[in-house]
């Protein structure tokens, strides 16, 4: 189960990365946007926390900690690098994160060191580099969008590491989790948004509507696949929404991202490693 629901979360993960391309096409600050996608996620968060209906409050308190990372700071980051590199360079180079989450949980959390799972992330890892380091990029790819993108993957990694921590001895429902969570990222960007001293307006809400609810179907699937498996095996899964973000760039923005052959052997290197760790797992 753990690992659909990786893949689940992958795949609206990538949609989302898609669907923010159009949304900030609109001109709009990329504190903005990073702050409607996220409240939009917190209302599906909302309701799923309601469906369960388990409110340990009182235990809430490390997730809220956890969001401050992501989608917190995540998320600003995140957001900045589509806008200047991209979804589909974006995506490629997030996906890189299962290089610093396997890390984490051998040194850190003391999960096992398997052949199959290590083979699957230097797959993923691999991919992401192939596409990060293509040449001949388009005029609106800049440098800093990938050095944005690059330490995105790596606050996810952190994020991914300190919530599989707190999931594994913890009363709190996945769905409580998942809205904590998203309650604190929401509150992190808005206090970076005043303190920037950025206008805040919610008129451009329905523009980024669609990302905010892929946004936050995929941090429910990606709790509930966090509860339920390793971060070892969850985390390069979730990963391959690299091949979601470059295949779903090819089919909705193809004039503007110009996917090429080096974009998709990147995204088979990553679909061969997500399949290698499903096998392993």
């Amino acid at each position: 189960m753990s690992v659909l629901l990786a893949l689940g979360s992958a795949l609206l993960f990538g949609s989302m990365t898609v669907a923010l391309r159009p949304a900030m096409a609109r001109g709009d600050d990329p504190l903005l946007g990073a702050l409607l996608t996220v409240l939009t996620a917190l209302a599906v968060a909302l309701a799923a926390a309601i469906v369960v209906g388990r409110w340990d409050i009182a235990g809430t308190w490390p997730f809220l900690l956890a969001g401050v990372l992501g989608p917190g700071l995540s998320q600003l980051l995140f957001t900045f690098a589509v806008r200047d590199a991209g979804p589909s360079r974006t995506s490629a180079t997030v996906g890189m994160a299962p290089l610093f989450a396997v890390l984490f949980a051998v040194v850190l959390l003391g999960e096992p060191v398997v052949a199959g799972i290590v083979a699957g992330a230097v797959l993923i890892v691999s991919g992401g580099i192939l596409l990060a380091g293509e040449r001949g990029r388009p005029a609106h790819v800049k440098a800093t969008g990938l050095v944005l993108a690059l330490a995105a993957a790596l606050v996810f990694a952190l994020r991914d590491t300190f919530v599989r921590w707190l999931s594994v001895d913890t009363g709190v429902s996945p769905a409580l989790a998942t809205l904590a969570t998203l309650t604190s990222g929401a509150l992190t960007i808005l206090v970076v948004l005043l303190v920037a001293r950025r206008p805040l307006s919610l008129r451009a809400i329905p523009a980024y509507v669609p990302a905010g609810l892929l946004f936050g179907l995929s941090y429910v699937c990606l709790f509930e696949a966090f509860y339920r498996g390793r971060l070892s095996v969850v985390s390069p899964l979730v990963a391959t929404e690299s091949l979601w973000g470059v295949g779903l760039s090819a089919v909705f923005l193809r004039r503007h991202e110009l996917v090429g052959p080096r974009l998709a052997a990147g995204a088979a290197l990553v679909v061969a490693g997500g399949v290698l760790i499903g096998v392993f797992r």
